[in-house]
């Protein structure tokens, strides 16, 4: 369990690094992209027959830190709009 959220702490980290700019989400939320993206390029590893969905291989890390990448500008997306309409909600 502890291996699988550093894991997701490395991957959310590498993603974040990967993604052109400065993103306004912290440290819990790039944990969280980064573990759903951990689950993500397992699964997707798993479905290709090159290992388990708990077991760190290439592939699977590869498509977790694509996965992550999405994930975070997805939740940025998101993040923006919501401060958006609490920018315009003040005038």
């Amino acid at each position: 369990m502890i291996g699988f959220i550093v894991a997701g702490l490395i991957i959310g980290a590498l993603a974040r690094l990967i993604m052109p700019g400065k993103q306004r989400i912290g440290i819990l939320m790039t944990l969280l992209l980064g573990l759903v993206g951990s689950v993500i390029g397992g699964t997707i590893a798993n479905m290709l027959g090159t290992g388990s969905i708990w077991e760190l291989n290439v592939l699977g890390f590869v498509v977790a830190v694509v996965a992550a990448v999405l994930l975070i500008g997805v939740a940025e997306g998101f993040s923006g709009r919501a401060k958006q309409k609490q920018a315009a909600g003040r005038h």
